[in-house]
């Protein structure tokens, strides 16, 4: 099957769903509990419905993504979606036996979005730091949603950290942290590269260290401060650079 033969499509999913689909090896979708599954073929409309509805919801979800044949799909009209311009496949619950025998491939989590962090883990990390985080940080984590972890359109895969989180990973990095004093771990790459701030400038700058820094002066910049790393994630765009120079 070549890929004009598929179409990839988008879903968001709560913690149940996705619950679900994992136990199935992320091949196959359950029964919905309502009269259609429906999907869209737009990433940023899904986006939004994860953002709007399933966050607030269940204070997390998730944006999947999935390929399916273009014979099965041709057999359903594409329905107007909630804003214009956008349209969405609604599949009769009957028939998601069917879809699911026509996916291509694995259903893949894409995105994963959280709802706002409390104050109190704000405080506590910045008792144990002894600096301020950035306030543009505290009211990105503080909003309504923010981006936790999965793939931007860019597709580097970037996870960001609670401030529970970072605590957590600077025990863990003890000798390491005290070789990069100031230093706050906000994210990361999922493996060996930490997205970290250099609280001791301010603004504090976003830099790119390997679990094996020895100090600040391997550090690669990232964003010139916090707020430049959030348009860039939020936008899409952000790509991590490896280079020094």
């Amino acid at each position: 099957m070549t890929p004009r033969d598929h179409l990839t499509l988008w879903r968001s999913v709560g913690q149940g769903e996705l619950d679900v689909v994992e136990s199935a090896g992320w091949r196959a979708w359950p029964l919905p509990d309502q009269p259609a599954f429906c999907a869209v073929p737009d990433r940023r409309s899904a986006v939004r419905t994860c953002r709007e509805r399933d966050v607030p919801a269940g204070g997390v979800g998730y944006v999947v993504r999935f390929e399916v044949a273009r014979r099965f799909l041709d057999r359903f009209e594409p329905h107007p979606g909630t804003r214009p311009g956008e349209f969405e496949y609604r599949i009769p619950a009957d028939r998601v036996a069917e879809l699911n025998a026509h996916l291509v491939g694995a259903i893949v989590e894409e995105a994963d979005y959280r709802g706002p962090v409390d104050d109190a883990e704000f405080a506590a990390a910045e008792a144990a730091l002894g600096r301020p985080l950035p306030q543009a940080w505290r009211s990105y984590l503080r909003g309504p949603s923010w981006f936790r972890r999965g793939w931007p359109t860019s597709g580097t895969y970037v996870w960001l950290n609670t401030p529970h989180e970072m605590l957590g990973l600077h025990g863990a990095w003890a000798e390491a942290t005290d070789t990069h004093p100031g230093i706050a771990i906000i994210g990361g790459d999922g493996a060996r590269e930490h997205l970290v701030l250099d609280l001791r400038k301010d603004p504090a700058p976003v830099l790119l260290v390997d679990t094996d820094s020895p100090g600040w002066a391997g550090a690669i910049p990232q964003a010139d401060d916090v707020s430049q790393l959030i348009h860039r994630i939020e936008s899409g765009e952000f790509e991590f650079t490896f280079d020094a120079g």
